[in-house]
């Protein structure tokens, strides 16, 4: 019974020896997934913490966004008035330089026919001139036959006073 007993004792310490390593082993498993779940929930914490600071960015920039879109929004109400203003000017304009178009048209008439009627008048005038210096041209050459006819003659003044 003594060798039954050691046999046992040796039996039940190698047992135990291989429930410790089993033990151990599987502990060591145990610890290498939960170093691996815990490096997972790190890495998923910092995910989460970039996309919670990426969320955070993006509703930075969507705020920015909306203030730009609200911006543009007025830019484009203030634009839309001033072209509605500008084409309203535009067609004053257009109006208004049709118009004067129309006048200079009709001062451009005026002015040919203020002009033909210059020319016929100048050539009226040049005409009387002409007419007053052909009369100037025969009295002066009356008046040259008058001072001839006027002036004594020398030998007949001698020969009436003898």
């Amino acid at each position: 019974m003594k060798n039954f007993l050691q046999h046992l004792l040796i039996i039940l310490a190698l047992g135990l020896c291989g429930l410790c390593t089993w033990q151990w082993h599987d502990q060591v498993q145990q610890h290498r997934m939960l170093t691996a779940l815990s490096q997972t929930i790190a890495n998923q914490t910092a995910e989460i913490q970039r996309a919670t600071n990426s969320v955070a960015v993006l509703d930075q920039q969507l705020v920015q966004m909306d203030a730009r879109l609200t911006e543009l929004r007025s830019t484009l109400q203030s634009n839309r008035t001033e072209f509605t203003t500008g084409h309203i000017e535009n067609q004053r304009l257009t109006s208004a330089l049709t118009q004067a178009n129309e006048n200079i048209r009709q001062q451009n008439e005026i002015l040919k026919t203020v002009a033909s009627q210059r020319d016929a008048f100048l050539q009226r005038l040049n005409q009387a001139i002409e007419d007053r210096n052909a009369v100037v041209a025969k009295y002066n050459a009356l008046v040259k036959q008058t001072e001839e006819v006027r002036q004594p003659r020398p030998q007949s003044e001698t020969a009436d006073k003898k």
